[in-house]
């Protein structure tokens, strides 16, 4: 029997692809989470409505809520996830670090209390000794999150994280621990079912991190003995019998390493750190492999869920199915199995170089690798969108999920580049070719792994071009050129080949390039040969095009690329990387204004939170100015020199546009 499929949407997923591949669709609210995604009781009554048996709750939202959990049993529809009091127990994170604790798995130092006055919270990070990490209690994702390295920074950290974590959970609740040096994040991929059956599919190493979000996930855990991956996956086990956990979860831990030396960084001495009663066994095994802590429980499937899938080769989403059913877990313990090593990276719409600042816009160019799904040794793409869909600044800012296998770990990097070569989005700024430099990064290729992995590496991954301005320039005159040609009619009036009878033809070409201006000019030779002098180079150009790809030579350069024009700019697709380059038009942009004079404005469209300061208020270059929210993040808005403020434009509370004057202030 087939299963029928109903999507709840709300106004800025009315055309999302969610909608349009179930059998129904039913719509519930406005475009902010609170008017639609967090409405449980408008997510029953669409269910009720349509006759649905069972809702899925996906990766966020109310996935984690045991309120919504509740309500579907009383309902009578089947909740695809765990009881409601496993969610309770482990959605607070200081009261499952107190279960935890008396279920003998380790924990991080620090401070898990009810007692949340700010003044006793800083008094508890002054105890532990920074840095500290805050954390929003109920949280999940990143949100509501910060690291603190000194005591006086405390105060503003805290009120961020409770602003952020009220908006995404509902809760303002937090905690604070101690924030490892050279942490690794490793979980453990558990299930159980209503029959008492336990397993762990193994662990996943999600270190690569920015602002506390996954950026890169791979299974195995590079360097994993056998001896920790059992004594870690016990210890995981452990933590869902202790609260009768049925269905997916995700435990993760914090490994804290050992200091740097030229041996694996998991190899044979004793284990540190309090272990499980049931993980203790192991212990005489495990060697000097640092204390691993328990961090937190997602009692979800997590989005990294298809690393998991593509080692076991199992399909973890009919497990859900199966164990909400009443069903027996498929397999046991000792039959499950690794094969090979996987990868994902998320695609997400920000700007890296921006310090990952959220980005919207439409997906007018969306390329994507060859995908199949559950078999080894192929490329598989998650996505929820489709071209021409557009980014909101609503929700999350990933665009998809890129999941890669091979025999090796060595394989599966070289595929995993090869395959982020072959994503092509034009329309608003992704992480894309951010991800491409940290799996060619030395830390990631050697596997020298922790979650200050992209700040270490820093100098190879933010503001690198790979193509270079000449052979973008290059590009960009081909491109133009093959336009022209292909309006080219039988009247030779209309050709735009530079013949002339006498003497050469010169084309001068003007361009932005990361900002700056640049020139190019082409001559026309009298062979029908082209010679172009752009970036400091010079030399023949030489260019065909097969389909979508240019080929071109430009003196001792050749690319092979995907072109694509949008407006004045062109983006450059090629193996060894990706860029764009605007060609000026003059006429267009005559008279328009050089800078901004004394206005800061919005960089996304969002929400003000809060404004540092007021009318008459002396800054200096790099003071908060503002806080915006977007994409369920805040971001600071700072002062880009020395001045007065002038007038405050907007309230906290008011959505503003990209672009919108926020401020004016005067020099």
């Amino acid at each position: 029997m087939a299963i029928q499929t109903v999507a709840v949407y709300s106004d800025a997923d009315a055309d999302a692809k969610h909608v349009s591949v179930c059998d129904e669709a039913v719509h519930i609210g406005g475009s902010a989470p609170k008017e639609s995604y967090l409405r449980w009781e408008k997510i029953i009554a669409a269910a009720k409505a349509t006759g649905a048996e069972a809702i899925h709750p996906g990766y966020g939202f109310l996935s984690e809520n045991e309120e919504f959990a509740h309500a579907c049993g009383k309902a009578g529809l089947v909740f695809i996830g765990p009881p409601a009091s496993a969610i309770k127990a482990m959605g607070l994170k200081a009261e499952s670090k107190q279960l935890m604790e008396k279920a003998g798995v380790p924990l991080v130092p620090g401070y898990h209390g009810s007692d949340q006055d700010p003044a006793l919270l800083k008094r508890e990070a002054d105890r532990i000794g920074y840095p500290v990490l805050i954390k929003a209690s109920a949280g999940g994702g990143g949100k509501g999150m910060r690291a603190v390295e000194k005591t006086e920074d405390f105060e503003a950290a805290l009120a961020s994280c409770k602003r952020e974590a009220i908006n995404s959970f509902g809760d303002d609740a937090v905690l604070v621990e101690k924030y490892a040096q050279r942490p690794r994040h490793i979980e453990i991929q558990v299930f159980g079912d209503s029959h008492g059956n336990y397993v762990y599919l193994f662990e996943r190493d999600c270190s690569v991190q920015r602002r506390h979000q996954k950026v890169l996930e791979e299974a195995p855990a590079p360097g994993m003995t056998d001896a920790m991956r059992k004594q870690m996956g016990e210890a995981a086990v452990a933590a869902a019998r202790a609260v009768n956990y049925v269905g997916a979860g995700t435990v993760e831990f914090i490994v804290e390493q050992p200091p740097k030396r030229h041996e694996d960084q998991f190899s044979d001495g004793p284990p540190l750190g309090k272990l499980a009663p049931s993980a203790r066994s192991a212990a005489h095994e495990v060697a000097s492999v640092g204390a691993f802590y328990f961090m937190e429980m997602n009692t979800r499937l997590q989005v990294e869920h298809p690393v998991t899938e593509a080692i076991t080769g199992l399909d973890l989403v009919e497990w859900q199915l199966l164990v909400a059913s009443g069903e027996k877990l498929p397999l046991a313990q000792d039959q499950l199995r690794i094969h090979g090593h996987a990868i994902e990276a998320r695609i997400c719409a920000e700007s890296p170089d921006n310090n990952f600042l959220p980005a919207t816009g439409a997906l007018h160019v969306y390329g994507l690798p060859p995908s199949v799904s559950f078999e080894r040794g192929l490329v598989r793409v998650d996505a929820g969108v489709r071209e021409g869909d557009v980014i909101s600044p609503f929700y999350d800012s990933m665009i998809a999920k890129l999941i890669v296998h091979g025999d090796t770990r060595e394989q599966a990097l070289a595929r995993m580049d090869e395959a982020l070569a072959q994503v092509h989005i034009v329309g608003l700024s992704t992480n894309v070719q951010f991800l491409r430099h940290v799996v060619q990064s030395r830390s990631f290729a050697e596997a020298d792994l922790d979650t200050a992995l992209i700040p270490r590496e820093q100098a190879v991954l933010f503001n690198q071009e790979k193509i270079g301005l000449p052979a973008a320039a290059a590009a960009a005159v081909a491109l133009r050129l093959l336009e022209e040609k292909a309006l080219e009619t039988a009247d030779p009036f209309s050709k735009r080949d530079g013949w002339r009878s006498h003497g050469v033809s010169l084309r001068r070409f003007e361009f932005e390039f990361h900002g700056e201006p640049a020139k190019a000019e082409l001559t026309y030779l009298h062979d029908g040969a082209l010679r172009l002098a752009a970036g400091g180079e010079e030399g023949l150009l030489v260019f065909s095009r097969e389909g979508e790809v240019v080929t071109l030579t430009f003196g001792n350069q050749r690319l092979t690329a995907r072109l694509y024009r949008r407006g004045e700019t062109v983006h450059v697709f090629a193996r060894q990387g990706a860029t764009q380059i605007t060609v000026m038009d003059l006429l267009a942009h005559a008279g328009e204004a050089h800078g901004e004079g004394g206005r800061l404005t919005a960089p996304m469209p969002g929400k003000v939170v809060s404004f540092a300061v007021k009318a008459g208020d002396k800054v200096s270059k790099g003071q908060a100015l503002a806080v915006m929210e977007a994409m369920k993040m805040e971001h600071t808005i700072a002062a880009p020199a020395d001045g007065v403020v002038q007038e405050l434009l907007y309230a906290p509370g008011d959505q503003v546009t990209e672009g919108a004057e926020l401020l004016k202030m005067a020099g």
